[in-house]
């Protein structure tokens, strides 16, 4: 098997699964939240030599888990602001890794030789490609706002995968862990949206 192969079936598992957490809420879901946290501390310190990265990094998770938590707590509105932006980063994933295999172009940065130019391009498509699909849903934000938080979503999502990319060339590691097959440890699963949904959070604050 692929290592392609493995991350489509490793998130035919695991996507549906957290989905299930979610949609619980509860009880059932700070379960989830506490064992990702966890899971991601312990891949902090076994990555990384450098307290203060862990540090920021380990704040930055639980930030992340307390944005998911409240969102999902906060009404049926701020439950699909939630969804949004936890689709809007796996669709930034995928539009980046299917555009930058289909239209190879310049490399984006020396951080990760694997992105590239096209692959960025892509990743906002596919992100603004959701509207339409959540606009109903989200009937408190106006077409323009949706386009700026979007954008926003997917930029963030963007940044935060090259910088824990940049955190792990310097740790000298490829993955965090080898815990999901085809996708590494818990941490580069959720990377992006690592940083997108604090970001999320004070976006659905603002707006």
């Amino acid at each position: 098997m692929t290592n392609f192969q493995k991350r489509i079936v490793t998130s035919i598992i695991i996507l549906p699964l957290s989905f299930f957490f979610l949609i619980q809420g509860g009880y059932t879901l700070l379960s989830f939240l506490f064992t990702i946290f966890f899971l991601g501390t312990f891949e902090l310190f076994s990555t990384f030599n450098r307290k203060p990265t862990i540090l920021f990094l380990d704040l930055i998770l639980i930030l992340s888990l307390y944005s998911i938590y409240f969102l999902t707590e906060s009404g049926e509105i701020a439950f699909s602001f939630l969804l949004w932006v936890i689709i809007l980063c796996i669709c930034s994933d995928v539009g980046g890794y299917v555009f930058g295999k289909i239209f190879k172009w310049k490399k984006l940065t020396k951080i990760s030789p694997k992105k590239t130019i096209s692959g960025s391009i892509g990743s906002f498509i596919c992100s603004l490609s959701l509207i339409p699909f959540f606009f109903q849903n989200l009937i408190n934000y106006n077409i323009l706002s949706l386009l700026i938080i979007t954008l926003l979503i997917s930029l963030t999502s963007q940044i935060g995968d090259l910088f824990i990319s940049l955190l792990k060339r310097k740790a000298k590691v490829k993955d965090t862990s080898d815990l999901l097959p085809g996708h590494g440890g818990v941490l580069d699963r959720i990377d992006g949206i690592l940083f997108s949904v604090p970001i999320g959070f004070l976006l659905f604050k603002l707006f």
